[in-house]
């Protein structure tokens, strides 16, 4: 038995981000190990659930993973924790078709109860036919109750909890209205000054969540069998290839999951690109997402990392770059008002922020062999020149329509926009 929740909220920016921070900070504080999780396959909110929790977060998602792999994984990262808390993803009954995928559905494939984040801004009473809808909308859901955000009185708080209480929902608390509670911008990096932008914004919700929300309460409700752990691997089972992975703040966009995946295949040497590290010696070299735009003028200074990985391409070494990780590989990147910086030089295009529309989704991809992979597409940077190189694959969305999104490779570099996820898979194969 231990506390477990998600956090679920009704829409898009309700405060569902903020009250989770404010929940795991305040937690943390109290001297307890909170492990985070995050609901689909975003990859920078887990970012700052490690900020609040000093713990790595876990991405949960049914389209990357099949439904069992889900909840080991949830139980192998939660067994040693004290709390296990969930952020959902957009609204609770929102997936990629209908229902599916949602918030609410890894709350039951779990079975965990829900904390719902209400926005209370310009509505009072009229909630409570709202909670009465979520509450009995999914038959077996359990709502544990409700935390208000945005609240702008007493009287208004007042009036909110008697509408929990008649749609019978426990209200555990609210946050007022607060101007310090304008969270930062979760698109420009954990750079050295973003990260303190956002530790203060973490502080000041756990002030507020440890003022105004009733913590012991939410635990006590929210403690449920928390189920064990699969055995884990004998570590004599461990391979021995070098695997050399990026990671700074360029290159930040990494699943833990596939992490411990390639740590099953042998040691794991993090280096960094930004700062000029030399490659490491490595059999794998890895170049996650991230972003290369914001550091473009480093990244080109840096031109002996670069010739040692252009040199390790042209050798046959194998590279997977995903995003950020191939535009870092491309000839040049054309960052808006800076122009133009010369990259690594493996790939023969040019990658641009002019013009630059967001470009998302889930992604199935199909090689020449028929082999599937899962990932997830997020960008707004684009190629000038994409058919420079072919499409080794195929992409489909969640629909199972035809996607332009290409994957290439040149000798063994393998690169696309897609970033992919592997727990479920070796991804040594996807070179063969």
């Amino acid at each position: 038995m231990k506390p477990q929740l998600l956090i679920g909220a009704l829409h898009s920016g309700g405060g569902k981000t903020t009250v989770t921070m404010g929940i795991l900070r305040a937690l943390r504080r109290r001297g307890l190990k909170v492990q985070p999780f995050k609901c689909g396959p975003d990859y920078i909110d887990t970012q700052f659930h490690s900020l609040a929790t000093g713990r790595d977060s876990v991405n949960l998602d049914t389209w990357l993973a099949s439904d069992s792999h889900v909840q080991d994984i949830y139980a192998h990262y939660g067994a040693d924790a004290d709390v296990c808390v969930v952020e959902g993803v957009m609204g609770l009954f929102d997936g990629y078709n209908r229902k599916e995928g949602s918030s609410a559905s890894i709350a039951q494939l779990l079975d965990i109860p829900v904390l719902l984040v209400v926005s209370a801004r310009s509505t009072a009473y009229t909630v409570a036919a709202l909670l009465h809808g979520v509450k009995t909308f999914r038959p077996g859901l359990r709502i544990a109750g409700v935390v208000f955000n945005q609240v702008a009185s007493r009287r208004h708080i007042q009036l909110l909890q008697q509408a929990c209480d008649d749609a019978g929902l426990r209200c555990f608390g609210f946050l007022p209205a607060s101007e310090g509670l304008k969270i930062p911008s979760r698109h420009l990096g954990l750079t050295l000054g973003q990260e303190e932008q956002m530790e203060q914004w973490i502080e000041c919700a756990a002030d507020l969540v440890a003022s105004h929300v009733d913590l012991p309460g939410l635990l006590e409700a929210c403690t449920c069998p928390f189920q064990a752990p699969a055995p884990a691997p004998s570590p004599s089972a461990a391979g021995k290839l070098r695997i050399a992975v990026a990671r700074d703040a360029a290159f930040s966009f990494i699943y833990r999951e596939n992490l411990d995946r390639l740590a099953e295949r042998g040691p794991v040497t993090f280096f960094s690109p930004l700062a000029g590290d030399p490659l490491p010696e490595a059999d794998l070299v890895y170049l996650p997402g991230g972003y290369p735009e914001l550091f473009a003028r480093e990244l080109s200074a840096r031109r002996k990392t670069m010739e040692q990985l252009h040199g390790y391409a042209e050798a046959g070494g194998r590279i997977l770059a995903e995003c950020g990780g191939m535009i870092y590989l491309s000839s040049f990147i054309v960052c808006v008002g800076e122009g133009s910086f010369r990259m690594c030089g493996i790939l023969p295009f040019t990658a641009t922020m002019e013009g630059a529309r967001l470009q998302l989704g889930y992604r199935r991809l199909v090689d020449a062999s028929g082999r599937e992979w899962r990932g997830h597409e997020f960008h707004y940077s684009r190629l000038t020149d994409p058919a420079a190189l072919p499409s080794a694959a195929k992409q489909y969305d969640a629909r199972g329509e035809a996607v332009p999104t290409p994957l290439y490779r040149y000798k063994n570099v393998i690169a696309g926009y897609t970033h992919l996820y592997w727990g479920e898979a070796d991804i040594l194969y996807i070179w063969e």
